[in-house]
């Protein structure tokens, strides 16, 4: 399919919606932080060694009616409103890729099935693709767009390259993040790291080879090389057999939600289908 079309628009109008309450939520934080360094120290350090989540949740529901001291009161008001702010804007965030998530997948399945590919990394590459759609000619093109096509850097018998400086850089912040995650949660990717890493690559070189190859990948998805994966078999073939989520969800190694999510491709895993396939002909 095209990469351009009429889902475009919209999607980018949610893009710019949810990097407003992106950076919305970021400073609300920062001045949570800012207020607590600042603020007397019978007060910093009710709040000094709680984790980002339990500060927030403890913030929203304090109760600054109850302090008698009047400074420390209006101080714990600001920053309960602050980590309600912080919270409402996390509500709206969700709310966003929510439905970030279906247009993106609507205008291309293939991209979003992708390993790394989120709501928010999905559609700028969406974005990107439907604003340069003659960009798109071959996979070295689309990596020029992306910045992420190798410059060489060779001097004497040494041949090495960079990454380019230039293209659309939410593109290549959208490639360095698929990267990121899979560093994280993919083996093929960590093999290659440690594989590149013990024959004396930087890290910047191996992030480089890997934002190219996932330039590559995303390519395919674009213009249309790539088929969907297809997941409608497995609900069917669960109830079939009287199996619950939560019983395919131990077996696996995940949440019964993730499995409910898969099964209506919402979020796409190829690996995880397949071993829940296995689990399937063999339950």
């Amino acid at each position: 399919t095209e990469p351009k079309n009429p889902s475009i628009e919209p999607l980018r109008a949610l893009t710019i919606a949810r990097r407003s309450a992106v950076k919305s939520q970021q400073a609300a934080w920062r001045q949570i932080g800012s207020l607590l360094v600042t603020t007397r120290p019978a007060l910093r350090d009710r709040f000094r060694d709680l984790p980002e989540t339990k500060l927030i949740a403890t913030l929203r529901d304090c109760r600054p009616d109850q302090i008698h001291d009047v400074d420390d009161a209006d101080t714990l008001y600001a920053l309960r409103t602050l980590a309600r702010r912080y919270l409402a804007l996390q509500d709206e965030i969700t709310a966003l890729e929510e439905r970030m998530l279906r247009r993106a997948t609507r205008a291309n399945p293939a991209l979003m099935a992708i390993k790394g590919v989120g709501p928010a990394v999905g559609a700028q590459l969406l974005i990107t693709a439907g604003d340069n759609p003659d960009r798109l000619r071959t996979s070295a093109s689309f990596a020029a767009l992306c910045g992420t096509a190798p410059i060489p850097v060779s001097s004497g018998r040494t041949d090495k390259h960079r990454l380019s400086r230039g293209g659309d850089r939410q593109a290549n912040a959208a490639l360095h993040h698929i990267v990121k995650v899979r560093m994280s949660y993919d083996q093929r990717t960590r093999a290659y790291r440690d594989t590149r890493l013990a024959n004396g690559w930087t890290t910047k070189e191996v992030f480089r080879a890997l934002k190219r190859a996932v330039a590559r990948e995303i390519f395919h998805a674009l213009a249309g090389h790539t088929l969907a994966p297809d997941y409608s078999d497995l609900r069917p073939a669960r109830h079939a057999k009287n199996l619950t989520l939560t019983a395919a969800a131990q077996h696996l190694g995940v949440w019964p939600a993730r499995i409910g999510e898969l099964e209506l491709g919402r979020r796409p895993n190829d690996e995880l289908a397949t071993r829940y396939r296995a689990w399937l002909a063999a339950a």
